[in-house]
């Protein structure tokens, strides 16, 4: 039998699109606890199955495909640029395809707006009828209202009309920065990208008898599987070596390791390749919000897609993208790794000096490429510690120097000098685990 959560969960998504929910009528409606109800629509919210918007409250929303990640809801827009709806609420579900500046006459503005686009502009009531009756929704930048004609007729087309105090320009960059975003999260590969879902795989169960892991052994040459138990929880994991000795009519849930490590699908495959390689983990179980089992993701799935990642064009930069752009390799001396960079004014902090982020990202990424270089394999962090930093200005060029000084076959621990103009401005020592590409 399904839990309040996930009865309310089944409640919520069987919802039309851009119907409006609350917690008092969730709770009262299923006869729940305003807290259960809370979480259930926090989940949802976590799911992409509903979106909270100020002053407007918790409705429906279409579940995007990940593959559709640029394309932002209205209510999304509302959020970014802290805006308010002035009318068409029951369209706010509904995506956007393009957005319209108008700073040009009317009829060339009506030339380039379109169904499921917005239009951009300001106090031209005129402007936002014409948009409306072509399908596209109507942002007002500069805090302005308009009439109750047009909001009117926003209701009654389902199109958001939505008033904001930031200016055009501002809007624009928003709502770019925000698309541009969701380009660098669409490029994260998570678990569920890559796992082996549960029908494809082979798992135990509590009550099982040790013979039943012999039988699967024979079958799938493994010697590791997830145990559930009568609801399909994880509960343990059994390989040979709690097996080995024992006796065949015994039960799994006497020999196995309880509370093995689990992932989510949500789980970012970086996060997940650290706890494998850190832990020695082979196989690892995936499993639900409730720790149902989903599935299985393996050490060597997760290396293998991962020297994938590396050598697919990144679409949007990151701070560590940044960070790697503006470093080169200095050949000249054969006894020091030796790289260089220069301060950018995106590398600053409001003093105008070296970000102590970016610092600790040039940090790394000297001592990853000196490990590189050496065939020592690529690096996760485990623990840095910055020990001395001096100010460095905007423009100046810094050389760094990192020194192994200590390295075994699955951890380094690196030390990092920084100099500018043969001064010591930086010192920094990090210890990582190592990952053989």
């Amino acid at each position: 039998m399904a839990t309040k959560h996930e009865q309310i969960l089944s409640f919520i998504e069987s919802l039309k699109v851009g119907n409006k929910i609350s917690v008092r009528q969730i709770a009262k409606e299923l006869n729940v606890s305003e807290g259960t109800a809370y979480r259930a629509i926090k989940e949802a919210e976590n799911k992409g199955l509903v979106s909270t918007i100020e002053r407007v409250g918790t409705i429906r929303i279409e579940r995007k495909q990940k593959e559709n990640f640029e394309n932002l809801t209205f209510a999304e827009i509302v959020s970014i640029v802290d805006g308010q709806v002035l009318g068409g609420r029951d369209g706010l579900y509904k995506t956007l395809n393009k957005f319209v500046i108008g700073a040009m006459k009317l009829d060339a503005m009506m030339r380039y707006t379109e169904k499921d686009s917005l239009l951009i502009v300001g106090n031209r009531t005129e402007a936002h009828q014409l948009a409306l009756k072509e399908g596209a929704a109507v942002l007002i930048t500069g805090g302005f209202d308009t009439d109750d004609t047009t909001k009117q007729l926003a209701d009654q087309k389902q199109l958001p009309i939505i008033s904001t105090s930031y200016d055009t320009f501002t809007v624009a960059a928003m709502i770019n920065r925000a698309i541009y975003d969701q380009l660098i999260k669409k490029e994260i590969v998570l678990v569920g990208d890559i796992y082996t879902k549960v029908e494809d795989t082979y798992f135990l169960k509590t009550k099982d008898q040790v013979a039943k892991w012999y039988e699967w052994e024979e079958k799938t040459t493994h010697s590791r599987y997830p145990v559930v138990d009568e609801k399909n929880k994880v509960v343990g994991i059994v390989t040979s070596k709690d097996v080995i000795g024992r006796k065949m009519d015994i039960l799994i849930e006497k020999v196995m390791t309880k509370n093995p490590l689990t992932v989510m699908k949500e789980t970012s495959l970086a996060y997940a390749a650290h706890m494998m390689v850190w832990e020695g983990i082979e196989i690892m179980p995936v499993v639900d919000h409730h720790h149902h089992l989903e599935g299985l993701i393996s050490r060597q799935d997760v290396l293998k897609a991962l020297q994938h990642i590396q050598k697919q064009p990144q679409v949007g930069e990151t701070i560590d993208d940044i960070v790697s752009n503006y470093f080169d390799h200095s050949p000249t001396d054969p006894h020091h790794s030796t790289y260089h960079a220069e301060i950018t004014p995106q590398m600053t902090n409001q003093l105008g000096t070296l970000s102590y982020g970016v610092f600790v990202s040039f940090v790394i990424e000297a001592a990853r490429r000196m490990l590189r270089h050496q065939k020592k394999g690529d690096l996760v962090v485990e623990n840095i510690t910055v020990y001395f930093i001096k100010p460095i200005q905007l423009e100046t060029k810094v050389t760094f120097q990192p020194k192994i000084i200590d390295v075994g076959r699955k951890s380094a621990k690196v030390d990092v000098e920084v100099f500018h103009e043969k001064k010591v401005v930086g010192k920094a020592m990090l210890m990582a685990q190592l990952i053989d590409r």
